[in-house]
């Protein structure tokens, strides 16, 4: 098969996108004759927004090949015949692993593979360009190759010894099988090329397919009037390139009575938007397990098999198994002969009992958000929820209104623990802090953000201000250990009674849930407690200017239009509130998720 296939491009220009010297060696030894031009493009495609791993490696390989093709065709005004861009990378329950920065990073990559089963996909692009009077085509083909890894349980003194050889730092996950790295490796299913680079098998099958297709298969043309900057391609995996099946192979046409229904005619196969329309199904699973116990069961007396796992749950072993393979393909747990365990993310963040747990998250969009947005279309024809227009003046709308009754309550405090908990650290080293002596975190809830707050400036003391029917609950919360006699917790309403006086306060994740009408009364307040010289420290989610990044702003703004009257917005806007109220001097912080952490200082007199 392999050499009518590589014959069939002798008489091509074909260029490699990539600076790899193990692509290139595994290409040379196949035959094929290649020129090298490595790509430029920024591998800074958002993994998040990407359905599974290998369609992020497939896009990347092809932004790698189109850099190329743009970059060519402009300094030649031609393209060469075929561009080969490839990307690899390794992960591990649902984490991508690329390549590490510093040893520090490779001893984390290859601690969390120790002993473990993993997966190497290498994305594929083979690009067909044309020139015709100075403009450029070109047709795309793309495929992924897996392969599965399992690393054997390892010292750290090895692992250590591995890092300092400097092999690491150039390799997708930290390791490299064809050298030292194979002493890492207790045994892999699937192609050992595509570990160290290209998977030469699949690649010349897709070239027999190209060259010598078996009934009406085709390459779907990409037409450009001239081909766009590589800015443009963030999110082409739906829009350009051959309609990848769900397998990862290029879709084919076929045949029907009077109509020529060719890949060339057929329009790319939607995976991310199929997958969008039933992601709703994936977090019901999450939930079901959530609420079913199966991953504190687990954390108890794994592996278990799905039969024991439904007699200790009270389910049916039907209905079990497949919720636990669900669980599986989410990366929640993980199967072996023995049975079912956690995987390290739900270990991590989904048991009740957890340091990080987010089961009071979980537990809030199972029972209030998800019934919420049964509503969205009559909130998005009038403007807001029928059951939130009339938000009072009470600082804990949300709460009592989203949330009536004790066990919502506590429900509600779950969820903010949880996710303060997971935030509060970024939050309180964002900015310089040190000048203050006393703050005050209005609406603080369990604490989280307070307790963290102390622990980073041992002199500060911190008043949490909350309603008097979440401050009698706070115990629930609260851990016993260093610097908790920094933090006190005070009931009142923030829109009604005195504040407590402090050089800052603090809002976090408050001003959201309010229209702008609340939100100038709050700071007004807020502005008139603060002393010269005092600060406001604000944490939100903002909204970015490109809508790809504001996703999870904008998602969250489109809750509040169902659970409030507020929303998300954006940093110049925050950074304008706080101007109008007197602060100055505004500093802003990114931290490493989603929030946006605003200081402003009220001017010394």
């Amino acid at each position: 098969m392999m050499y009518p296939v590589i014959r069939k491009l002798q008489q091509k220009r074909v260029v490699l996108a990539s600076a790899s010297p193990r692509r290139q060696e595994i290409l040379s030894q196949a035959g094929l004759r290649f020129e090298v031009v490595p790509s430029r493009f920024k591998e800074k495609l958002n993994k998040a927004s990407f359905p599974t791993p290998h369609a992020y490696a497939i896009e990347t390989a092809k932004q790698k090949a189109l850099d190329v093709a743009r970059r060519m065709h402009q300094k030649d005004l031609r393209a060469p015949d075929i561009i080969i861009g490839a990307d690899t990378i390794v992960t591990i329950e649902g984490l991508i692993l690329e390549k590490p920065v510093d040893k520090q990073d490779a001893y984390r990559m290859l601690s969390r593979l120790n002993g473990k089963e993993h997966s190497v996909f290498t994305g594929v692009a083979i690009i067909h360009c044309f020139s015709q009077d100075g403009q450029l085509d070109v047709e795309i083909s793309q495929f992924y190759e897996e392969t599965v890894v399992m690393f054997s349980q390892l010292s750290e003194e090895l692992l250590w010894e591995y890092i300092h050889s400097g092999e690491p730092m150039d390799k997708a996950g930290g390791y490299g099988i064809q050298a030292l790295g194979g002493m890492l490796v207790e045994s892999i299913h699937g192609d050992f090329l595509n570990v160290v680079g290209f998977p030469l098998n699949h690649f010349c099958k897709k070239l027999a397919e190209l060259y010598f297709p078996l009934g009406a298969v085709g390459l779907q043309p990409v037409k450009h009037d001239s081909i766009p900057t590589v800015d443009t391609f963030e999110n082409l995996s739906e829009e350009e390139g051959a309609g990848l099946d769900d397998g990862g192979a290029q879709a084919q046409g076929t045949q029907d009575t009077g109509h020529d229904r060719t890949a060339k005619n057929l329009p790319p196969f939607p995976t991310g938007l199929l997958e969008l329309i039933s992601g709703f199904q994936a977090s019901k699973a999450l939930f079901t397990a959530c609420k079913l116990k199966v991953f504190d069961l687990l954390q108890r007396e794994a592996p278990l098999k799905a039969v024991d796992i439904a007699s200790k749950i009270a389910t049916s072993e039907r209905g079990t198994g497949r919720l636990l393979d669900v669980c599986v393909a989410l990366g929640l747990l993980q199967q072996t002969e023995r049975g079912y365990s956690n995987s390290d993310l739900a270990a991590l963040y989904l048991l009740s009992d957890g340091e990080f747990s987010l089961r009071g998250f979980i537990e809030l969009n199972d029972k209030h958000t998800w019934a919420a947005f049964t509503h969205l279309e009559s909130a998005i024809r009038e403007g807001s929820s029928r059951d939130h227009r009339a938000v009072g003046d009470k600082a804990g709308g949300l709460l009592q209104d989203s949330c009536p009754g004790r066990d919502a309550r506590l429900c509600f405090m779950r969820a903010k623990h949880g996710l303060a908990k997971l935030t509060a650290r970024q939050v309180a080293t964002a900015l310089d802090l040190s000048r203050f002596s006393s703050a005050c975190h209005l609406g603080g809830c369990t604490g989280a953000l307070a307790l963290e707050l102390a622990r980073e400036y041992p002199r500060l003391k911190v008043t949490v201000f909350d309603l008097p029917e979440v401050i009698e609950h706070v115990t629930c919360f609260q851990s016993s250990g260093p610097h908790t006699e920094q933090v006190s917790f005070v009931p009142g309403d923030f829109f009604k009674d005195s504040l407590p006086e402090a050089d800052l306060y603090v809002l976090s994740g408050i001003l959201h849930d309010w229209p702008d009408k609340k939100v100038h009364r709050l700071l007004s307040r807020i502005s008139g407690s603060c002393k010269p010289g005092g600060g406001l420290l604000v944490a939100e989610v903002a909204l970015d200017e490109d809508p790809r990044a504001a996703r999870p702003g904008l998602l969250r703004s489109l809750s509040r239009l169902l659970q409030t009257q507020g929303g998300e917005r954006s940093l110049a806007k925050s950074r304008q509130l706080l101007q109008l109220h007197g602060f100055t001097d505004v500093q802003v912080a990114r931290t490493r998720d989603v929030l946006t952490v605003v200081l402003g200082t009220r001017p010394a007199t």
